[in-house]
C-alpha cells in the first residue's frame, strides 16, 4: 500500500521575522510598512528617549533589539520575546536599548482598528483561562506588554509576507491581520484589549458602562442597572454588550472585579475580606472560590506567588 505523503506544515521562526523586517527598512527610523498603519523600523545604535504619540490602538512587536517606552512615570521593556500594545492619543517617551550595525534594533508598530478587536472578540465563544495575569487597573491601562507566542509571531510574519503581492493583500493579509488580533485575545490581555477597543468608540454604550461599573464596583450591580445606564432594555443591552466584548454582562464584569481585586491585594496590600467587599462581593468565601477559579490560587498564595516574581526579577536586573 503505498503511503498518502502529507503536506508539509509551514515553520517560521524568529529568524524570518527579522529576515523580513531587515529587508523592508532600508532607512534608519520608521519605513513605510506598505499597508495602513504599519510602520517598520531599524536603528542601528541605541537611542535617547524621545517623545511620541500614536494616534490609535497600535501593536509593537520587536523582531530584534530591546525598547522601553515610559507612560505616566510607569517604564515597559519589551524586546523579540514580549509585545507592546498602546491606545490611542497616548503620549509617551520611547528609548531604544540594544541596537548595533551588526545587530540592528528592527521592529514594527500596527494600527488595529478597534472595530476588528470587538468583531473578533464577539466570535469567541469561551476562552481558556490563564492564571497569573498582569496587571489591570480601575480603567484600561493605556500601555501594556505581554509575551510573545510562537502563534502570534507566525500569524506577525504570514501578514508581513501578504503585502507583498496583490493578491495576497487582497485575500490573504486581512486574514493575517485578524489572526493576530485573536491571537492577542486569546493571550491574557484579553480584557485589556477589548476595554481599550471599546472606550476608543466615541459615544459607545457598553464604553458607558464599563466606566459606570469602574465607579461603582463596591456596589451589586444587575444587568438593569447597567441597562438603564444608557437608556436600552435589559434584553437589547445584553445583545450589544456580547457583541462588542464577546462575553455576557455578568462575566465581563465579574471579571473585572476579580482583576479590581488582584490589584488591590497587591498594591495597597489590603486584607481578603476588604477586598472582596470593595469589589462588590457580600461573601468572601464566594470570593475566595472566584478568584481561585480564576487565577489558579487564593487571593493570599497570588501575592505571595507575585512577590516571590518580583523579587527573582529584580535579582535578575541587578
Amino acid at each position: 500500500m503505498t503511503a498518502v505523503p502529507q503536506p508539509l506544515q509551514e515553520t517560521l521562526t524568529s529568524g524570518d521575522l527579522v529576515s523580513e523586517i531587515r529587508s523592508r527598512t532600508p532607512h534608519i527610523g520608521g519605513n513605510p510598512g506598505g499597508w495602513p498603519g504599519l510602520t517598520l523600523y531599524r536603528y542601528t545604535q541605541p537611542t535617547a528617549p524621545q517623545w511620541e504619540e500614536v494616534k490609535s490602538l497600535s501593536l509593537c512587536v520587536i523582531a530584534q533589539g530591546r525598547k522601553c517606552v515610559v507612560s505616566a512615570g510607569r517604564p515597559h521593556y519589551y524586546d523579540p520575546f514580549n509585545y507592546l500594545v498602546l491606545s490611542s492619543s497616548q503620549h509617551f517617551t520611547a528609548e531604544i536599548l540594544e541596537a548595533t550595525q551588526d545587530k540592528p534594533f528592527l521592529s514594527l508598530v500596527l494600527q488595529i482598528d478597534p472595530t476588528l478587536v470587538r468583531r473578533v472578540s464577539s466570535d469567541i465563544l469561551d476562552r481558556r483561562a490563564v492564571p497569573f495575569q498582569p496587571k489591570l487597573h480601575g480603567t484600561p491601562e493605556p500601555v501594556f506588554v505581554s509575551p510573545l507566542d510562537c502563534a502570534l509571531m507566525s500569524a506577525t510574519i504570514r501578514f508581513l509576507q501578504a503585502t507583498h503581492t496583490g493578491a495576497d493583500r487582497r485575500v490573504l493579509a486581512p486574514l493575517y491581520l485578524r489572526e493576530m488580533v485573536y491571537r492577542v485575545l486569546q493571550a491574557e490581555q484579553y480584557e485589556r484589549l477589548i476595554e481599550i477597543a471599546a472606550t476608543e468608540v466615541v459615544s459607545n454604550p457598553v464604553s458607558d458602562v464599563i466606566s459606570y461599573v469602574q465607579r461603582n464596583m463596591s456596589e451589586p450591580l444587575t444587568v438593569s442597572d447597567m441597562a438603564e445606564q444608557v437608556a436600552m432594555s435589559p434584553s437589547a443591552f445584553s445583545h450589544l454588550f456580547r457583541e462588542v466584548t464577546g462575553k455576557s454582562p455578568y462575566q465581563f464584569v465579574k471579571e473585572m472585579r476579580l482583576n479590581r481585586a488582584r490589584d488591590l491585594l497587591i498594591d495597597r496590600q489590603m486584607s481578603v475580606t476588604k477586598v472582596s467587599r470593595a469589589v462588590g462581593y457580600a461573601s468572601t468565601s464566594h470570593f475566595i472560590n472566584e478568584f481561585r477559579d480564576r487565577f489558579g490560587a487564593t487571593p493570599r498564595a497570588y501575592c505571595d506567588l507575585q512577590r516571590i516574581s518580583r523579587e527573582l526579577g529584580s535579582r535578575n536586573s541587578g
